[in-house]
């Protein structure tokens, strides 16, 4: 079935995870994604746990839902076919180090020359200008930069740590993708392309500003310590056998979690008589609570939360989550048959349109491998 991009066709010029991310989400949604990459393919492509014929599972999910041509554009020969297709296209996407795609002569303005609404969006990590402009970029370089290491800094100890998910690459992706169609929805108004830019910096910074960097809204009065209380705190407990997580936000969460750890003392207790108290002094809190849920198996605990109504679940190993009641229920994995690896598991789109569904349309390409096939719809 036709998805809520069909028709849209995307020149897909980004590496690694922001961008083929981001393009993999518009190909899922309907658009037809072209990925031009060079002789050596995309990098992904060598990564990780192989699959035989540079593809690995890393690969694979980033560039689901795409076709893929093979261009050298040191030759002029093959830049001359990137310019026809682009005469075809409605969007153009590059994750290139600023100044390079100029050099190759498809900056914005020579890409608007070939296609005047093109909807044209570049990719990098600090952003065009000042001293970090030209450096090399990978994820650990921004959550160091901008904060997240912080935020996940050691209680104990106060040294950083790093989220063990590429949060700065697959935040970035997802800022891409609504971008892109935010600037499709303004040409249909307007019959107007225009260049969109995009860093992971930029990114970062303001995915973490409405709760993570609380204490620096107020002018003035910044939290140099803490930044200010994060809402998300470590709310994972070591039970008798296992681990579960819990937490209380309302008021009436956190009588239900009392009831449950049999402490209605702590409900007059000034330290936590109230949310804000309650997040001023987490620590305290959440040490006392480790200590009583230590004490019994999480089926335990797990079945008096839900009797109280207090927010909780089974903190599962990844294989686990497999075979989760509600994963399964919800439908969210997908296998399907791919020539040459066999059987493989991807996540389906997470959005679900009742009219125009967003669905995995083609595995990830092999290098080149729809050279003739586009090669030929542009004579």
């Amino acid at each position: 079935m036709a998805g809520p991009l069909e028709g849209v066709r995307v020149i897909d010029l980004t590496s690694m995870l922001s961008g083929p991310v981001a393009t993999m989400m518009l190909g899922d949604q309907g658009a037809d994604v072209i990925k031009v990459e060079p002789p050596t393919g995309d990098l992904v492509r060598h990564m990780g746990r192989g699959g035989g014929d540079m593809l690995n599972p890393a690969f694979l999910s980033c560039n689901r839902s795409k076709r893929s041509l093979c261009l050298d554009l040191k030759t002029e020969k093959h830049k001359e076919i990137l310019r026809k297709l682009i005469k075809t296209a409605d969007v153009f996407v590059q994750n290139f180090r600023p100044g390079a795609i100029e050099r190759m002569g498809f900056g914005y303005e020579d890409v608007r020359e070939i296609r005047p609404d093109i909807v044209y969006l570049s990719i990098s990590g600090f952003g065009e200008t000042g001293p970090y402009a030209n450096k090399r970029v990978y994820d650990p370089v921004i959550q160091a930069l901008c904060g997240l290491a912080d935020v996940q800094k050691d209680r104990d100890t106060g040294r950083p740590r790093m989220v063990r998910t590429v949060i700065p690459d697959k935040t970035t992706a997802l800022t891409a993708a609504q971008t892109i169609t935010a600037a499709l929805f303004a040409r249909e108004r307007t019959g107007k392309g225009q260049h969109v830019k995009l860093s992971m910096l930029d990114t970062m910074i303001a995915y973490l500003w409405p709760e993570g960097m609380a204490g620096l809204v107020m002018v003035g009065k910044e939290d140099k310590g803490s930044a200010g209380a994060q809402l998300s705190q470590d709310l994972i407990y070591k039970t008798a056998d296992g681990y579960i997580t819990c937490g209380a936000v309302s008021d009436s969460e956190w009588q239900g979690l009392c009831n449950v750890l049999e402490k209605p003392g702590w409900l007059t207790d000034e330290r936590f008589a109230t949310a804000g108290a309650r997040v001023r002094n987490a620590p305290e809190r959440l040490s006392l609570t480790a200590e009583i849920l230590g004490t019994r198996p999480s089926s335990y605990w797990l079945k008096r939360l839900d009797e109280e109504d207090v927010p909780s679940a089974p903190v599962l190993k990844r294989h686990e989550m497999l075979d989760h009641e509600q994963i399964l229920t919800n439908g969210i994995l997908q296998e399907f048959e791919h020539d040459g690896l066999g059987q493989v598991r991807q996540a389906r789109p997470a959005a679900r349109f009742a009219e125009t569904p967003a669905e995995i349309r083609r595995p990830a390409p092999q290098l080149g491998q729809h050279n003739e096939e586009i090669l030929a719809e542009l004579g």
